[in-house]
C-alpha cells in the first residue's frame, strides 16, 4: 500500500477508509461537528489528521471509535481500506448493543393479517406510548 505522506484531509480519509459511501457525505458528518479528532470536536471537513490519530464519529446507530494507521492513498478495495485504520471499539459491546437493537425492534405482523383496523392502531400507539 502506498502512502501519501504524513497528514490527510479528514474527510478524505473517512471516504477512503469506506465509513462513508461518498466523500460529500462524509464532508457532512465533519461540518456537523459529528467528528471527534483527539476527543476535540473538528470544526471543518478540511481538519488534517495524521497516522496514530483517534477518531469518534456516528454511523448508523453506532458510534465507531478508529485509530488511523495509514493515510492511504486511494479509495480502494474493501480489505486495503481496513488496513487503514484499527477498531478500537470492543466487539463483545457492539454484539451486545445489535442484540438490544433487535429486541426493541417492532413485532412484526403475521403474513397476512392486512393493515391493522383502526382500533388496532389506537392499541399500538398504546403501547407504543405515542
Amino acid at each position: 500500500m502506498t502512502e501519501t505522506g504524513d497528514k490527510i484531509r479528514l474527510d478524505l480519509w473517512l471516504w477512503y477508509a469506506r465509513f462513508f459511501k461518498t466523500r460529500s457525505k462524509a464532508s457532512q458528518v465533519c461540518k456537523a461537528h459529528k467528528v471527534r479528532v483527539n476527543g476535540e470536536h473538528s470544526k471543518k471537513a478540511s481538519t488534517t489528521i495524521t497516522p496514530g490519530d483517534v477518531l469518534t464519529f456516528p454511523q448508523g446507530p453506532h458510534v465507531r471509535v478508529v485509530k488511523v494507521l495509514a493515510c492511504g492513498a486511494r479509495r480502494g478495495p474493501a480489505a486495503e481500506a481496513q488496513a487503514l485504520y484499527e477498531d478500537l471499539a470492543p466487539v463483545e459491546e457492539q454484539k451486545r448493543e445489535q442484540a438490544e437493537a433487535r429486541k426493541s425492534a417492532p413485532a412484526l405482523r403475521q403474513a397476512g393479517a392486512g393493515r391493522p383496523t383502526k382500533a388496532e392502531r389506537r392499541a399500538i400507539d398504546k403501547l407504543m406510548d405515542r
